[in-house]
């Protein structure tokens, strides 16, 4: 008689696995690979799945439908990895995961207030346009973005502050205005790896254009109207510049190396 019950167990056990293996399928991995110094605030977003006609309280603080994941300043560029369920059921409410947000932060000088950030999206949804990639054989699809930091003068002493700029990149390499990130299907992330990889380069810009002119030896600062004019534009005056304080406290005449 036992022999014959854990034979029953071993069958029932063995129908219920796949069933198992199959609800963990409704995950997927999320990977965030960032450049040293930066940390990022990381929100998956849930809303009703299609078709349903439920919907979620107003709530202030807490909210279930939203999942929250934070990371700290790095010195060196590095990943990190969620599971994140694809369905999930909240007040008796159906919910697919709809988007990923990131808020990155990025430290730029030795100062606390060095610091720019920007944002960074993926829209998650039922169908895509013809034209949008599909998910590769490698089980990862990987969004690049691009950042680059834009710097500016700010108050009386034209003090430089920079600014973080992140946009995304085709699948070619060709930097797009749109901000990081991009558009997956939903029912291609099942037991697949979504990352969001960004990375800096070197080459720094101004902020807005027609306030610094470009020389081989570096950038100056256009004088405006006047020396106390913190807009500065240019305004076609290629002659005229004004000194700027640079964050270590110089007085400098061009960027970023101070002097010509």
């Amino acid at each position: 008689m036992s022999r014959w019950i854990g034979g029953a167990l071993l069958v029932v056990a063995l129908v219920w696995l796949p069933g198992c293996t199959g609800k963990r399928g409704e995950h997927f991995t999320l990977e965030v690979d960032m450049p040293a110094e930066f940390k990022v605030k990381t929100a998956a977003n849930y809303h009703p799945a299609p078709g349903e006609t439920c919907t979620l309280p107003q709530r202030r603080g807490r909210r279930p439908e939203r999942k929250v994941f934070f990371t700290e300043y790095e010195p060196v560029a590095s990943r990190v990895s969620y599971e994140l369920p694809l369905t999930e059921t909240v007040d008796g409410c159906p919910l697919v995961v709809s988007s990923v947000v990131f808020d990155f932060y990025a430290k730029w000088g030795k100062r606390d207030t060095d610091v720019g950030g920007d944002i960074a999206g993926i829209s998650i949804q039922d169908r895509l346009e013809d034209k949008l990639p599909t998910m590769p054989e490698s089980r990862v699809h990987e969004l690049s973005g691009q950042c680059q930091w834009l710097f500016r003068t700010v108050g009386p002493q034209h003090a430089i502050i920079k600014v973080l700029k992140c946009n995304s990149l085709s699948e070619g390499g060709q930097l797009q205005k749109t901000p990081a990130g991009g558009v997956v299907q939903r029912a291609q992330l099942t037991g697949k790896t979504l990352r969001m990889a960004l990375h800096v380069i070197g080459e720094e810009r101004p902020y807005m254009g027609d306030n610094w002119i470009r020389f081989p030896q570096g950038w100056r600062r256009c004088r405006g109207k006047s020396l106390e004019d913190q807009d500065a534009f240019c305004r076609g005056n290629t002659t005229d510049f004004k000194s700027f304080k640079m964050p270590d406290g110089r007085i400098c005449d061009w960027y970023p190396h101070c002097t010509e």
